[in-house]
């Protein structure tokens, strides 16, 4: 290498002082609104899912009528 005491390869083109985030109101109330908006947006999948789930239970049902129905159908002729 050349030399130098960098640790990383970002330290070879940032030679200033890492940014330290310290936690401030602004940032607080940036936090809470983020979590509100997760939180709607597990709300909103959550209802898809169980939408979702109803579908496929109700086709599962559907499908399993039918090859029922055609069993009987088959095993029925004398």
């Amino acid at each position: 290498m050349d030399g130098n005491n960098y640790s990383s390869w970002a330290d070879q083109w940032d030679d200033g002082p890492d940014p330290v985030t310290v936690g401030s109101k602004k940032s607080n109330g940036n936090t809470a609104k983020y979590k509100q908006k997760l939180g709607e947006g597990f709300g909103k999948t959550k209802a898809v899912a169980s939408t979702g789930v109803k579908k496929l239970k109700d086709g599962t049902s559907v499908g399993l009528h039918w090859i029922k129905t055609k069993y009987s159908k088959a095993t029925q002729k004398h």
